[in-house]
Order: structure tokens, then sequence, then C-alpha cells
């Protein structure tokens, strides 16, 4: 959403008024924490509701004449009343907000000093904004390149944390790639920050992303053995092995999302948001944060591609299908760490830096399906074992699966090695 929009989300009050809903608190806790709720105001709002429609009748959006009267409830107690608009966008389009604005502007209307009635209610004891994230400058620090990148993940993880409660598609995906973001970045510039309070950060990003990230890949495991069993001749799969293999996925999935939750509800995870707030506003800063972002940048960039070009080297000379999946394996990691070290300089190198993360990314994602199939062959050699369903033997549909995967993944390390040979990622160029 933009600055200037905002989701509302509704609860049945519980017999207690006092009491927040338990959803509405499980939504709310990324930024209230494991702290206690208490009530603060109390607002009464008299609404009288226009509704503004199109030539041919449709709703585009509602104008509300809003009376409201507050009482705070901390002391000192408190009381206001005041009038206020409010235009909400129903079957509209955004510029109807933007024609609003200007109109109501030329009229001599201001807009609401602060985001919502209870804003306005607590005054100057509204929460003051978080301190903004630097502005990267080519010729200003580095480490404004590095903290304007992890406030922008930082940002993104609490903007996805309710989705992932709610189980709003790709809400968990989103949420673990902020994580991995930021944890990477924070390798790739680990001369900008003090060793150990990174390190710490590392850790528990890491720790999240495995967590709640382990639903993510069982959802894509579920949908590439529904994708591919679609794609197999009926009579090699029966409808009860078919049956048995979704169930025994959906198991795990379902284990898994338990899992991922309660990790969203422990106090590890309050600590790891306390921790990453705490290093945003007083970044633990080391000597090297404070020169040229360019030359500092530029440098720290290019040391992730010769850390990619010595593991593809390590590729090549691998002995053993084993030896070369795991150094694969490595390609891609290494790959993700280039493409977000290119992706948080592009503020001060700009189209350059852009197209390294490019091609980064693409050898990232052929390498992503070399190791998914990896993934789902131990998995289908585990369901093989696994009792069979009424009317059929799970081993000869996995078995005829796990050779389609290998296929996948041997047709994954041919892309990957005519990519790297056609358009291996550059090196950054500066003055």
């Amino acid at each position: 959403m933009a600055a200037d929009e905002r989701r509302v989300i509704t609860e049945p009050l519980t017999k207690d008024p006092g009491t927040v809903p338990a959803r509405l608190r499980s939504l709310v806790s990324v930024h209230t924490r494991n702290r206690e709720l208490v009530p603060i105001a109390r607002l009464r709002t008299r609404r009288t509701a226009i509704s503004l429609v199109s030539a041919d009748g449709a709703v585009l959006s509602e104008f509300s004449d809003d009376r409201v009267e507050s009482t705070v409830l901390l002391e000192p107690v408190e009381s206001n009343a005041w009038r206020e608009w409010e235009i909400e966008l129903v079957d509209g389009h955004r510029k109807l907000l933007d024609a609003a604005d200007t109109e109501l502007a030329r009229l001599g209307h201001r807009p609401a000093a602060l985001p919502s009635k209870l804003g306005r209610a607590l005054g100057a004891r509204y929460p003051a904004a978080n301190p903004p994230a630097p502005c990267p400058e080519r010729k200003g620090p580095a480490s404004a390149v590095l903290l304007a990148y992890l406030h922008e993940q930082a940002e993104a993880l609490k903007v996805h944390d309710p989705g992932v409660r709610e189980g709003t598609p790709d809400a968990v995906h989103q949420l673990r790639v902020a994580a991995r973001r930021m944890r990477s970045v924070l390798a790739s510039f680990k001369t900008l920050t003090d060793k150990d309070a990174a390190q710490l950060l590392r850790e528990e990003l890491q720790w999240l992303a495995g967590t709640v990230g382990a639903a993510r890949d069982l959802e894509v495991m579920r949908a590439h053995l529904a994708e591919v069993i679609v794609a197999e001749p009926p009579d090699l799969v029966t409808d009860p092995v078919k049956q048995h293999l979704a169930d025994q996925l959906g198991a795990a999935y379902e284990s898994a999302v338990a899992d991922g939750l309660a990790a969203l509800g422990s106090d590890r995870y309050f600590r790891l948001l306390n921790e990453l707030d705490g290093f945003l506003a007083s970044p633990p800063l080391a000597g090297p944060a404070h020169k040229n972002a360019r030359g500092r940048i530029g440098r720290s960039v290019n040391a992730e591609r010769r850390r990619l070009k010595a593991k593809v080297k390590s590729l090549y000379r691998a002995s053993d299908a084993g030896t070369a999946a795991a150094a694969l394996h490595e390609v891609r990691k290494s790959a993700k760490r280039l493409r977000y070290a290119a992706e948080a300089s592009a503020p001060v190198f700009g189209k350059q830096a852009l197209g390294i993360a490019r091609a980064a990314e693409e050898i990232q994602t052929i390498l992503g399906d070399h190791q998914d199939s990896i993934v789902f062959r131990d998995k289908l050699h585990a369901l093989a074992a696994a009792p069979p369903g009424e009317g059929g033997d799970n081993g000869f549909t996995c078995g005829r699966l796990h050779a389609l995967e290998q296929q996948r993944g041997a047709e994954a390390y041919d892309r990957f090695r005519q990519t790297w040979h056609i358009s291996p990622p550059r090196r950054l160029h500066w003055k």
C-alpha cells in the first residue's frame, strides 16, 4: 500500500470491551510484540456517507462527513471534538482521489496532520514516526547504501507478517525473502558494521527464514507434484496412490504452517524484531562505513562476483554426482548473495548494478529448479518407503517420478552451463 493508504480490519467485540479480540492482537503483534494492549482512548463518530457514482450508476467512491468526539483515557484525561472528511475508493480509479485532493486544496481544505482519528485524539502523545532511512548518494557514505536496503526489507517483513498469520497467498515467500535479503547484505557488506552485532542478526534472520519458510518449500512441492502427476498417463498413476502422496505432503505442509505460526508468536521472534529496530535506529557502524559509497560498495559487490566465479570453478572440478550437486547448491547461494548485493547498490550504480542483479537472478532461478528437483527426489524416496495407499503401491509411482526429477535436474544443469557461458554477471566499474 502507498504511504497515504490504509487497510481497515474489523472484528466483533468480545464480552469485555476492554479486551482486544485475539485475531486483531495477532495481526498487530509485529508492532506491539508481546506487550499488553490496554484501552487508551474512546472515540465516537457520527457519520454521514454519500456515494459518488459514475454516469452508468457504478459506485466509484464514498464521501464521509464525520463528526468526532474523543476522550483520551491516559493521564491527564483529555477530551476533544472535530469534524473531518474522508473519501474512500469503491470501484473508482486512484486518479479520482488525486482529483479530489486537488479540488479540496483549491477550496482551502487541508489534509489531516495525523493519519487517523486516534492520532488526532492523542495529539502530542501520538508516537513519533521512525527516523527515515538514509538516502544513498554516489559521493555519500557507504553505510547509507546498506542501511537504506535494510530499512526497505525490514518494512517488507513487517508488512507481510500479518499476511502469514492470515494465510495470504505468497506472504510466507515474501517474508522469507525479506529476511534472506537482510541476512545476505549484512554478510556482503560486513566491513561496514560491528562484526558481532551483524552476526547475531544474521543468525536470527536465518532461523526466521528457515522456520517460517519451511511451509513455502512444501507448498511449492505440492504444486509441482500435482503438475507432474497430471502430466502422467492415467494408467501409470492410480487415484489411490495419487491421493496418498497428496495426503502425505499435505500433512507435512500443515505441520510446517503450524511451526511457522508458532515461531511468529515466540519471544525469540519479538526479540529479533527489537534487535532489528535497535540496529537500524543506532547502527553499529565500523570505520569503512564512512568511506565513499561507490568505491566501498563497488568493491564489495565485485568481491561477491569473484566468490561466485570461484564456486563455479569448484563445480567444474567435482568428481562425482554428489559432489557436483553440493557444488551447484553453493553456486546458487553465491549467485543469490551477488544478486542482493547488486540490488542494494543500485541507488549509486544504477543500470549497471541492475544488470548484474538480473544476471545473478537468472542463475539463481535456474539452479533453484535444480535444487528443487533434488529436494523432491529425496521426498519421493521417503514417500516410496511409506505404507501404500489403498489400491496401489507407492514404489512404482515414486520411482517413475524420481526419474523424471533426475531429468529435470539434468536439464537445469545444462541451462546453467549455457547461461554462464553466454551471459555471466559482469564487474562493476566506476571512476
